[in-house]
């Protein structure tokens, strides 16, 4: 019986040990996957909808084409429709990523308080004329006085006798509350050309003597215009990080709460060197990681 019992003994153990073997091998294929750029092996699956600013959708999207070539299983779609569609669709959570070229707060109607923001990226912009104009730089009182209507000819600032020319944004557009809020202290523009392209305000620009409009920085690829310095300070990605050039934005991804799921996964991708310090300046963009200063939503800015 002795003899039995120690056979029957062995043949539990053993078979206990073929059990335990199969289900380590069963957890190891489960969590089998490609490590990505954080050392994670958990793979990637689902699909993200993300909706906003027009401004923000070719960066947006080139960031999710590169995210989805490293994690196949993952599907995002990103939609323009303007920074107040992007915050509405968000808030109600019809999207999940809502980009936006303001903060929340400063559009009427959005629960502010509801949403999360997540700062991806920064866009400089400063006053671009024609290149007849004849002048590279102008005092901040000037170009507000240019742009309510107060000096109608370029003569008064020491440029060609020619009239000036204003290429406005649309009452819509966030590069044109940026520009109005940072480089004309709030000033309401007066009447002018209205054109919501870049690309369009750029030709126009080139294409009329004594024009003048305002772009962002990574439109100033010839000398098709020229950008303005102001007060004496060049419009660089360095003097708007170290806050010497005040004409400068945040690009925002808000999320209903906390970031959870997929939409944290592509938000840190968006903070990963690769991407701020690559393929935002490819886009034209400036990385967040390097400013030096920060805004809040009154546009108070502080050293870091």
């Amino acid at each position: 019986m002795k003899s039995f019992k120690k056979i029957g003994l062995a043949l539990t153990l053993a078979a206990l040990m073929v059990f335990v073997a199969a289900c380590g091998g069963a957890s190891t294929d489960k969590n089998e996957g490609t490590p990505n750029k954080d050392g994670k092996t958990t793979e990637l699956s689902g699909t993200l909808t993300v909706s906003g600013s027009s401004a923000m959708q070719p960066l947006v999207a080139a960031a999710a084409e590169e995210f989805m070539a490293e994690n196949p299983k993952v599907d995002i779609q990103v939609n323009a429709g303007g920074s107040g569609t992007g915050l509405s669709q968000v808030a109600e959570g019809s999207v999940q990523i809502g980009n936006s070229d303001v903060f929340a707060e400063e559009k009427e109607g959005i629960p502010a308080a509801e949403l999360v923001d997540h700062k991806v990226a920064v866009v400089g912009m400063t006053a671009a004329v024609n290149p007849k104009v004849g002048i590279k730089d102008i005092k901040k009182e000037d170009l507000i006085k240019v742009f309510t209507g107060k000096i109608t000819n370029w003569k008064e600032l020491g440029g060609a006798d020619q009239k000036i020319v204003l290429v406005n944004r649309p009452d819509s557009s966030g590069t044109r509350a940026v520009f109005n809020k940072f480089a004309l202290d709030g000033a309401t523009p007066a009447e002018g050309i209205t054109e919501d392209s870049s690309n369009t305000v750029k030709k126009i620009i080139n294409e009329t003597d004594g024009a003048v409009g305002y772009l962002a920085f990574s439109y100033f690829t010839d000398d098709s215009v020229t950008p303005l310095a102001i007060d004496g300070v060049e419009p660089t990605a360095e003097n708007v990080q170290s806050g010497k050039f005040p004409v400068w934005a945040y690009q925002h991804s808000y999320t209903k709460g906390e970031a959870k799921d997929l939409a944290k996964a592509f938000l840190d991708y968006m903070m990963s060197d690769d991407i701020q310090n690559t393929l935002l300046k490819e886009q034209g963009y400036l990385p967040v990681t390097k400013m030096q200063v920060e805004r809040d939503a009154k546009g108070n800015q502080k050293n870091k």
